[in-house]
């Protein structure tokens, strides 16, 4: 594929970084708007001059359009719907996080896009920032050695209002994903079991479970313990989480905002009672752009390379599963294997 005709599903909020960056692209044109609120749709066409057509569903849209891409910015309960239509209908589909409402629904998702031989990608922009980059070198790199020990502590406490306050798990459902993605992606690891204990603490504006510790064992070994918390007043943690993560030799942080760095054991005297550490700076050899534009730019560039992209559906499920196996763990009270 060499020229992208664009049908946008979802004319909300987030749907405006995502023709914004569609319209910077010299290989791309948007031919259709879908929303279930055409006044939404012609009121984006306005925003952004589009001469293309509104349609209210995404299967008219792309008969009439000839869409042969389609980005997916609808609410998590419509992605099923519209993500497996514009596959069988011939189209690939890049969209937004979480991929699905339910594993039953990610796993047809997943099939429906090897079946159609169609590429599904889902937005994780946070794999995308030069931190996170030279965070996960050092790391893979064996800097550090054999990693065992995975910590993100996420605090934050943020007033949305609206849908999130009278979620049943907002923090889990609505953000603990990135944590989740970003932990497979810093260890190249993959989730084999959880246990979670979710709850809301005194204080807490939401109506559900707003707090969350999470034990999850990985395929390599090691353990990944979160702590988060939506309704944290006071002393922030990034966006990005508080990371440690401690290997066989050594230890390497990274706050989600300034440069990343380990300590490793530096050559002296086995029996002193605590060690001599040295500090290694993380190198930065990433050169991509940061956030949704870096994680587009990978997705179209997988498209144009005939490969799958990072964040191929194949890959994100199992960030999902990492999600609905601790919401699973939390409801029976008990280990989960994913």
């Amino acid at each position: 594929m060499d020229y992208f005709r664009i049908a946008v599903t979802g004319c909300g909020g987030m749907a405006n970084t995502w023709v914004k960056y569609a319209l910077e692209r010299q290989d791309a044109e948007i031919v259709a708007l879908v929303d279930i609120n055409e006044e939404n749709a012609r009121a984006f066409a306005r925003r952004y001059r589009l001469n293309c057509g509104i349609y209210r569903e995404i299967g008219e849209a792309i008969r009439m359009s000839g869409a042969n891409l389609v980005f997916d910015v609808t609410i998590p309960e419509a992605h099923h719907y519209v993500v497996t239509t514009a596959l069988e209908m011939g189209c690939h589909v890049m969209g937004e996080k979480p991929m699905a409402s339910s594993m039953e629904e990610a796993r047809e998702m997943v099939s429906a896009a090897e079946i159609c031989g169609k590429m599904y990608a889902v937005m994780q922009n946070r794999r995308y920032l030069k931190h996170i980059r030279a965070f996960r070198e050092l790391v893979r790199s064996g800097t550090i050695g054999k990693p065992g020990f995975v910590c993100a502590d996420f605090f934050l406490g943020p007033h949305f209002g609206g849908f999130r306050d009278i979620m049943e798990s907002p923090l889990i459902l609505d953000m603990a994903i990135h944590t989740f993605d970003q932990a497979r992606f810093i260890t190249g690891a993959d989730p084999v079991s959880v246990y979670c204990h979710e709850f809301n603490p005194p204080g807490s504006w939401y109506k559900g479970n707003a707090a969350a510790v999470c034990i999850f064992e990985f395929s390599n070994g090691s353990v990944f313990c979160y702590r988060g918390s939506w309704c944290a007043q006071g002393v922030p943690t990034s966006w990005e989480s508080s990371w440690r993560i401690t290997g066989s030799r050594g230890t390497a942080v990274w706050d989600g905002i300034n440069p990343p760095y380990c300590e490793i054991v530096d050559s002296g005297d086995a029996d002193k009672l605590m060690h001599d550490y040295k500090r290694v700076e993380a190198p930065y050899t990433w050169d991509g752009r940061e956030g949704h534009e870096g994680c587009l730019d990978e997705m179209f560039n997988a498209l144009l390379q005939e490969r799958k992209a990072e964040t191929d559906c194949s890959d994100n499920i199992k960030s999902m599963s990492m999600v609905f196996g601790a919401l699973e763990s939390a409801k029976k009270g008990q280990r989960i294997l994913l």
